[in-house]
């Protein structure tokens, strides 16, 4: 009876120790892309949604509030920064390719982003839904920070936001590619700009799987459609 108690001590003690959950993150996403490696990057197998869904079955076992996960994992979320910045990398390596598509990117980037934000809002609206929960859904192709930080700024639920926010970046990471296949798209700067303006961060990263210069139009779209989402959304307390 002693050794179970004091295994339970054990891990009572590792718990309260912050590195534990930032190796608990790292571990559950290195598992997450040898799998999605394994598989051939098949788009069901996304190493983004293996390792939330390794994570999520830890803290359910072990009974770990998200807050204490959160107080070890926040030095990866710390590196989001410097993460997006180092967007510029690819950025400057495909410039040329960046000029030759500003016009068809400007278009493609206002009429992507007032579509996710209408079309969302208007489905919702449709079912019912309170106005809270419109203001928390209508930033959902953004980041996590903005969209979180706009739906606060007319009244909506940064929480419940920051949710939709994760899975509209999951859903479209696994249907991007199968979605473009079928609309026989094959450029990669389109398909690239077209999942950054709809799944932002988690979809940047599922095109830097398939091609350079996807990733990086996703990157542009991505940066471009959160301040272009702010600005619309100046407007929208007359709406909320």
């Amino acid at each position: 009876m002693s050794e179970p108690h004091g295994i339970l001590r054990i891990w009572v003690y590792l718990s309260e120790t912050p590195l534990l959950w930032l190796t608990a993150t790292l571990v559950a996403f290195v598992i997450g892309d040898a799998v999605s490696a394994r598989l051939g990057r098949h788009p069901l197998a996304n190493p983004v949604v293996i390792a939330a869904g390794l994570l999520i079955a830890l803290l359910t076992a072990t009974g770990t509030a998200y807050g204490d996960y959160f107080a070890g994992a926040q030095f990866v979320h710390f590196l989001l920064g410097p993460a997006t910045v180092a967007l510029a990398v690819p950025l400057w390596r495909n410039r040329a390719a960046v000029r030759r598509n500003l016009v068809p990117m400007c278009v493609a980037l206002v009429a992507g982003s007032l579509t996710a934000i209408v079309s969302a809002v208007t489905i919702a609206w449709a079912f019912g839904a309170p106005a809270p929960v419109l203001a928390s859904l209508a930033p959902k192709s953004t980041t996590a920070p903005i969209a979180m930080a706009l739906t606060e700024s007319i009244g909506g639920i940064p929480a419940l936001s920051a949710v939709l926010v994760v899975l509209t970046g999951i859903l479209g990471s696994v249907i991007v590619t199968p979605l473009m296949n079928a609309l026989k798209i094959t450029d990669y700067a389109a398909r690239g700009f077209a999942v950054g303006v709809a799944s932002h961060g988690i979809g940047t990263a599922r095109a830097f799987q398939v091609s350079e210069e996807a990733g990086t139009f996703a990157g542009i779209a991505m940066g471009l459609n959160g301040a272009l989402t702010a600005l619309v959304f100046l407007l929208a307390p007359l709406f909320f």
